[in-house]
């Protein structure tokens, strides 16, 4: 049995299969506990994750979001307010250039960049395009009868979602899937340069996007890449190549990933818990409660990091300036005093929106819209056309005694690989 006052939580294969008891533990001693190998303050209490992560008075910094106690800080914080050695030293400290490490008012000039793409009227071509994608992909291995889900569909489904999103052109698809999923469909091996695969992917990402947005400033045309490449900043200014790459790396990157393992979650539940894939199958209204409940139950991101900008506090405990602090929205989202039983999956839970899977305050996910209506449309998709969707008990042992293998990393949460089972459904 583990030992959850000693386990390291950043590097102890034991917690990889099932944090939850180690949160469980964490929050019974305080809902913000100091660890004790790296000295992170891990909040594991709703309100008190809330209270981080909607920050407004500038006592929390996102610099270290991505890489937390690694590697350590570039300088010796000193003094109650370290705002001034934070932006000396930003740039030593992992992702800088990106979104996701940003603060205001740094934050705010590049998300509005988003603002571009994420409009409604793009949004519903998107999801125009989803219903023809999911289809398409499903028709690769859904006459067979099994497969493994996360390579089959949760990977190029997700990834060419995002191509579409960010005006990728189609004849580019299967090479971004090639390069970007390992990926290769039978009928297109041999139709890309192989020198591309070798290409780390996200070198290979911006030199694509700066290609393209390079392209479309100098020579417009009407599609979703030129006016990402002509937007402008709210203060009228434009904005550098590099600065609208990033974005469009970050929306691919981040986006890709997570609903990749939000699909391999909700297939999951599907094969583990029977009776509520029935309960969809029968009343397809209860689907976007259920997504929401898987959400809560298997948020995608594992830990989320700030540091302390100023001497402040979380709840009763001291927070001095300098600490590093982890919201885990695995344990916000299961605790007992924000959500009755929150380890019972439920459709019917009256709260279920109020999980924060995608963040909250300022650095919300931006294509937590996006991420639902792929949610949506590949369930649709999925009940129609694969019935009676079981585990492949071959691959991941009987319903009391399930194998399961999960990526090992304390950033983000997903299965490797998922295999499936299921009785072909009508064609399209």
């Amino acid at each position: 049995m583990t030992d959850f006052d000693t386990v390291d939580y950043f590097t102890d294969p034991a917690l990889v299969p099932d944090p939850y008891p180690y949160y469980d533990h964490l929050r019974a001693k305080c809902p913000v506990v100091r660890e004790p190998h790296y000295g992170v303050l891990a909040v594991t209490g709703y309100e008190e994750s809330d209270k981080v992560l909607r920050d407004t008075d500038g006592n929390f910094s996102s610099c270290i979001a991505v890489g937390g106690p690694f590697p350590p800080l570039p300088f010796e914080p000193v003094g109650d307010d370290i705002g001034a050695l934070i932006a000396e030293h930003r740039t030593q400290l992992p992702m800088y250039e990106h979104m996701v490490t940003m603060d205001p008012p740094d934050h705010t000039t590049a998300r509005s960049l988003l603002s571009r793409l994420l409009t409604p009227a793009r949004l519903k071509e998107n999801e125009e395009f989803m219903w023809r994608l999911a289809d398409r992909v499903l028709d690769e291995f859904v006459a067979n009868g099994s497969s493994e889900f996360v390579a089959d569909y949760a990977k190029p489904f997700s990834l060419l979602v995002i191509a579409d999103l960010l005006g990728v052109p189609e004849e580019d698809h299967e090479e971004f899937r090639w390069v970007l999923t390992g990926d290769r469909p039978g009928s297109r091996v041999g139709a890309i340069d192989g020198d591309i695969v070798e290409a780390n992917p996200l070198v290979y990402l911006d030199e694509k996007f700066s290609a393209y947005i390079s392209d479309r400033r100098e020579n417009p045309r009407d599609d979703v890449l030129t006016q990402l490449a002509l937007a402008k900043y709210p203060d009228g200014s434009t904005p550098e190549v590099l600065d609208v790459v990033r974005t469009a790396t970050f929306v691919f990157g981040a986006g890709q990933e997570t609903t990749a393992k939000l699909l391999a979650a909700v297939m999951r539940v599907f094969g583990d818990q029977p009776e509520l894939q029935q309960a969809l199958r029968a009343d397809r209204s209860l689907i976007p409660a259920f997504i929401e409940e898987t959400l809560r139950l298997h948020a995608p991101v594992k830990s989320s990091f700030r540091l302390a900008k100023k001497t402040t506090s979380i709840g009763d405990v001291p927070v001095p300036a300098g600490s590093i602090v982890m919201v885990c929205p695995g344990a916000a989202n299961r605790d007992p005093q924000r959500f009755e039983n929150p380890h019972e999956f439920r459709v019917d839970r009256p709260n279920f929106r109020e999980h924060i899977a995608f963040g909250r305050g300022p650095h919300t996910c931006p294509g937590s819209p996006l991420a639902r209506v792929e949610g949506r449309v590949s369930i649709e998709r999925i009940l129609d056309r694969m019935l009676d969707i079981t585990i492949d008990e071959d691959k991941h042992g009987p319903a009391d005694a399930r194998r399961y293998t999960f990526e090992p990393t304390f950033i983000l949460r997903g299965l490797t690989d998922l295999h499936i089972r299921f009785t072909p459904g009508p064609a399209r």
